[in-house]
């Protein structure tokens, strides 16, 4: 007999929901898809990370988190356009959510009911080079496996790297390596970097490769610090590589 989708639906309890679930992998958020329960329409796509997702279960309505103002939001707190959850699916791989909302008013802050409303039309693939010119990608590191190609994707690390810095500065923590790094400031900061610098060199001229390795991941970390603290980001890097290759 053959299967249909309702057949290999499971059901996973609330209570162990945020630990079944995985992270995205820039920044350990997740997608969440918001759609109306009744009419089924698409309203909204936004992020979550786990005390916003805690949050959303434990209210009964949407938390998400903001990566622009680098906060938690709940859905209709200012405009009163709260989403009730109804119900709440992960896909396969529990790295996307969705979510059945009774939803109060528009869902989108431009007052229309879906945030979905531009409807995308080409004539051409012309159209659409354009149309891709101006989407939003967000601040990501650039560098992607591509599916169904054999490629090593171990540099989506260094967007990972990137977030972890981040992190670690944000929380403050006096335990933390990279944030007494940076308390001590730029100075130091350039002052790790040629070091790292020059143990690579080192490292490089008595042809030790393990030790190269070690040397080349410890001058990558403080350059992470450094590119952090300049406010620039690896897609900057890689971009201007790109650049270059026209």
């Amino acid at each position: 007999m053959k299967k249909t989708a309702g057949d290999s639906k499971r059901i996973i309890n609330k209570s162990n929901l945020s630990e079944s679930r995985k992270t995205h992998k820039t920044g350990n958020l997740i997608p969440a898809i918001i759609q109306d329960n009744d009419s089924k329409e698409v309203l909204m796509l936004a992020y979550m990370n786990r005390e916003s997702f805690i949050r959303s279960l434990e209210t009964g309505y949407t938390w998400f988190y903001s990566r622009e103002r680098d906060c938690l939001w709940n859905k209709g707190e200012t405009s009163g356009n709260f989403q009730k959850i109804i119900k709440i699916f992960t896909d396969c791989d529990n790295d996307a959510l969705v979510f059945l909302v009774e939803q109060k008013g528009a869902a989108c802050h431009t007052g229309n009911k879906s945030c979905f409303f531009n409807e995308v039309q080409s004539g051409g693939t012309g159209d659409f080079k354009s149309l891709s010119d101006k989407l939003n990608y967000g601040n990501y590191l650039g560098i992607y496996d591509i599916c169904g190609e054999d490629r090593d994707n171990s540099l989506l690390f260094l967007d990972d790297l990137f977030g972890i810095v981040s992190k670690r500065i944000k929380e403050k923590s006096e335990k933390s390596y990279t944030y007494k790094l940076h308390m001590r400031g730029m100075e130091e900061i350039l002052k790790k970097v040629g070091e790292e610098s020059i143990e690579v060199i080192l490292a490089s001229a008595v042809q030790d490769k393990k030790q190269l390795i070690y040397e080349i991941a410890d001058l990558l970390y403080h350059l992470t610090v450094l590119i952090f603290e300049k406010k620039i980001s690896y897609k900057d890097i890689m971009d201007e590589l790109k650049s270059r290759h026209k």
